[in-house]
């Protein structure tokens, strides 16, 4: 016998899809949205929806956005460009108020183990970019793993001749963690204290 009824356990199913979530977080939900009224439930059915419906990433940078191109792309100085993992990690940097240069999300990292190539990711976009002239920089934000680090000196190697200062930020990101659980003092520091790489 089922513990659960069908409604209770499928939505508990959903929830468990979520990153993080486990079973006891995804009951918690469950309830959550079983005591809200049908009108919040619809409001929180709405933006599920909704965000589904509108969110698109920019066809430049890789960047979530309403529109074709991303309001960072259309205002920003496109001299240099910061490249990172994913749209989360825009954020993280966003909320610095420091960077005045433009992004260009990667969607991954190069991780044979897991079978993703170059070919995955979109490197070949970023060639593209600096190749259009005008980039002086390109700053290598990619999480300070494994990955990340095999991804920024692939992309260092293809773009070196093509006589673009390549950067990677600092240290101060401890090794294995992720630019979006760094704190805005550390982040900001790895950001103004990068290197030639």
């Amino acid at each position: 016998m089922e513990v659960f009824i069908e409604p209770i356990g499928r939505l508990m199913n959903e929830f468990s899809k979520l990153p993080g979530v486990g079973k006891k977080t995804a009951q918690r939900y469950a309830y959550k949205v079983i005591s809200m009224s049908e009108a919040e439930a619809r409001s929180f059915a709405d933006a599920l929806l909704n965000v589904k419906r509108k969110v698109r990433f920019c066809r430049v940078c890789g960047n979530f956005t309403e529109e074709e191109v991303c309001d960072i792309c259309k205002s920003r100085d496109k001299s240099t460009i910061c490249v990172v993992k994913e749209p989360k990690d825009v954020i993280a940097l966003e909320k610095l108020h420091e960077y005045k240069g433009v992004y260009h999300v990667l969607h991954g990292v190069i991780d044979p183990m897991n079978g993703v190539t170059p070919n995955d990711i979109r490197i070949r976009e970023l060639l593209g970019r600096v190749n259009e002239g005008g980039v002086k920089e390109v700053i290598m934000a990619t999480n300070p793993d494994v990955e990340g680090e095999a991804t920024a000196m692939y992309i260092a190697k293809l773009l070196k001749p093509l006589g673009v200062l390549v950067t990677r930020i600092s240290r101060g990101v401890p090794v294995g963690s992720e630019l979006e659980y760094a704190d805005e003092v550390t982040l900001s520091r790895a950001l103004s204290e990068r290197k030639q790489i």
